[in-house]
Order: C-alpha cells, then structure tokens, then sequence
C-alpha cells in the first residue's frame, strides 16, 4: 500500500470553526475543574469510561461508527482486529486496529501516526507553558531540561482524533537510546479548545517518551501522550533502550485518546500547521 507524500486537510476538522467563547468555556472545564482532580480520580474515571468499549454489545458500535466518520465504505478492508483475533469483538478492537499491510513508503523519515498536526515549529519558536504556576518549556515535554534539544530541531504534535488509527510507528530506522515515563493528568487533548496552545496538555498530561538515534547520530524524540479515557499507553515489548527498531515498526498502541509530540533534526518537507498526516506518509 503506497502513501502519498502530498499534504491536505482533513475536510471533517469543521471544530475549528467553534466560537472562541465555547472553547474558552471548554478549556476552563478541561483545565480548571477536570484538571484540578486527584490524578488517582481522573484514571479511575478515565478507566471506568473506557471499559464501556470493551464490552462485547460495544461492537455493534463500529459499523454506524464507520458511516457517519468515513466517505468510504470499504475503509475497515485495509485493517484487522488486534491480538490476532478472527474478528471485531467489541468497539476497542476496532479502535486499536493493525494495517493488513505496513504502508510502504520510498521515504527515509516517515510520520510516525495518522491525525491533525495542530502544532509545528522550531524549538526555540514554540512558547513556553505554564502548568500550576510552573514554567515548561517544549523540553519538558520530552522530559528532559531546557537546552538538551538543540534549538533547530522541529517541534511537531499530531492529535489523534478517535477515529483515527491509534498505533505509534518509529519514523526512521535506529537504536532505541532512552524511554521514560513520565506520570500526570489526563486532560482534555482535542487543541482547538486552547487555541493559541495547541500543546499545552502535552506539558501536563502522562506519556512515554522514547528516543531513537538514527544511522547519522542524531536523536529523534518522540512524546507518546495520553488523555482523557486512556485505558492505557501499551509499548510494544521489542521497544527497549540497545534494541534497534525499523522505520514503521510498531512503538506503542492507545486504548483511546492519544496525541503524539516529536523533536526532529530535520523539519517536514510536506506538511504544514493543520494539515492531515498518515502513517508512512515522507516526513
């Protein structure tokens, strides 16, 4: 399955349009109320939510799902149910589908997600967050301190809509040289509610970040990132620090909401501030 290098939006991403007084009002609930709960009461409720869709009654969900989020009626044909299941056995398994077959792609550096790239910049151009009275700049993301990641590098976060596909894949061929989890909240992560921060829960929220050194020795930074509703970040278990890792090969899956955040040595050649990026797509 060939993927195309072109850039374009995604014609369903009518949300932009919310008025700026609604997405003030939901950012306020996401950030103020929400994200003023015990970390302990986010999870529990995030995992009582995300519960309803492992329930077998919940696939009957993912056929009127896929009518109302597709044009096209054949879309599930290019995927299968997880864990080598024979079939969708509830609405998760359609959530964390696998591609039949791995997009191929001629390109050396590849998107690692399929979604929205609400955010893209150099690193020293990317705003600082304020976060409960705490400062954090964009390396706080990855968990490491400011200056660690050279000031040129491309700063890129993709969100992943629900009905977008919820596997992470290694942009480049390399060595995986760091993973960390970083505990947090799980706030809101839809980035049109926050406007002109379209990161902001990115410097809060709980992730996994990886980094992968390429063939050239230079690091690529990859933020895994949850949110509301995540069951969990589940890394894929050949993802350890000495291991080596193919371009495309699996990094980690999403049991729902997701956003991925990457520090580059290179910027993208295609893609810009709110187009749609696949996986695979050149980089």
């Amino acid at each position: 399955m060939d993927v195309s290098s072109t850039h374009y939006s995604d014609p369903t991403f009518t949300v932009f349009k919310v008025p700026k007084w609604r997405a003030y009002f939901y950012q306020f609930l996401s950030i103020a109320v929400w994200g003023n709960l015990p970390s302990n009461l986010q999870r529990s409720v995030s995992k009582w939510y995300a519960s309803v869709y492992n329930k077998p009654i919940s696939k009957y969900f993912i056929s009127p799902y896929i009518k109302i989020n597709y044009t096209d009626s054949n879309y599930l044909e290019k995927f299968k149910p997880p864990f080598e299941k024979h079939d969708f056995e509830c609405f998760q398994d359609f959530f964390i589908r696998e591609f039949k077959e791995i997009p191929k792609t001629g390109s050396e550096w590849v998107w690692p997600c399929e979604g929205l790239l609400c955010e893209e910049g150099k690193l020293h151009q990317i705003q600082a967050a304020q976060v409960k009275c705490d400062t954090r700049h964009v390396a706080t993301v990855f968990g490491l301190k400011e200056g660690v990641i050279p000031a040129n590098y491309t700063f890129t976060n993709v969100f992943l809509h629900n009905k977008n596909y919820h596997r992470i894949h290694s942009p480049i061929d390399g060595t995986i040289t760091r993973i960390q989890h970083v505990p947090g909240d799980l706030v809101v992560l839809r980035p049109w509610i926050y406007k002109q921060d379209p990161s902001l829960p990115a410097f809060r929220n709980e992730r996994y970040n990886v980094d992968i050194t390429d063939d050239l020795g230079r690091t690529w930074y990859l933020s895994i990132v949850g949110g509301p509703a995540v069951g969990t970040i589940e890394l894929n278990e050949k993802v350890q620090c000495g291991n080596s890792i193919g371009k495309l090969d699996q990094l980690a899956l999403f049991y729902l909401g997701s956003t991925c955040c990457m520090a580059a040595p290179r910027p993208p050649q295609f893609h810009k501030k709110n187009t749609f990026v696949e996986v695979g797509m050149s980089y």
